[in-house]
């Protein structure tokens, strides 16, 4: 399976942050990039700095996501995400906002992108977990955060059982990173995670599928 000379990729909740760094990134090696975002003034202004293009979309709003639906992307980028607070008995819609932006809104738009990757012959997938959603660290996120990165990281495992021939997927841990979600005293930086990213979204023909990756290494589950 030959990989495009200019994939099309796109980058959920690119204008800022890791996503902004990662389409960058994807940009530089020489991948036409669309990114979303959900506020049209934020979207545009990142656009136009990063060179790309942009599309409105939340993906914790499914008729947001229909405009993407046929178009021919070669890469999926799942990077949004939120951080919702307090406990998840005295804060129960943090717990549904994080299912549904960080696995529903991912299924859905892998469920709409793989069959044209497939039948393109090439498509990589990329999830944006983290160490917070990992059982072997405790599942230490707030509300359900941990829990909504766990089942990105399931998903992510078994997908590759159904998911067409050419088609890899994988997640990863950008670790703690300075970000607005991440905070100004996160000791990563968002090119670092970015480069992590990249790497699995272009990854050779006998590349790993299904993994959990930290570093350029296999994270614990």
């Amino acid at each position: 399976m030959t990989r495009p000379d200019t994939p099309r990729a796109l980058v959920t909740g690119g204008n800022r942050g890791i996503g902004r760094a990662i389409a960058a990134a994807l940009i530089a090696e020489g991948c036409a990039v669309t990114i979303t975002a959900r506020d049209p003034a934020a979207g545009e202004a990142a656009a136009e700095a990063l060179g790309c293009d942009w599309m409105r979309a939340d993906v914790a709003e499914p008729e947001t996501l229909h405009g993407l639906i046929d178009m021919p992307f070669d890469i999926l980028v799942n990077n949004a995400g939120i951080l919702p607070e307090g406990s998840l008995l005295d804060n129960p819609e943090g717990f549904v906002d994080a299912m549904a932006v960080m696995v529903t809104g991912p299924f859905l738009l892998i469920r709409a992108l793989a069959p044209g990757m497939g039948r393109r012959g090439w498509g990589r997938i990329v999830n944006l977990s983290s160490s917070m959603g990992s059982f072997a660290s405790g599942l230490s996120g707030p509300n359900g955060y941990g829990i909504a990165k766990a089942a990105l990281n399931a998903l992510t495992h078994v997908l590759p059982r159904d998911l067409p021939e050419g088609v890899k997927i994988n997640a990863m841990d950008p670790g703690w990173v300075a970000t607005r979600m991440g905070g100004e005293h996160a000791p990563g930086d968002p090119e670092d995670a970015a480069a992590e990213a990249v790497r699995l979204a272009l990854l050779p023909e006998d590349g790993p599928t299904g993994g959990f990756w930290r570093h350029g290494y296999r994270a614990e589950w």
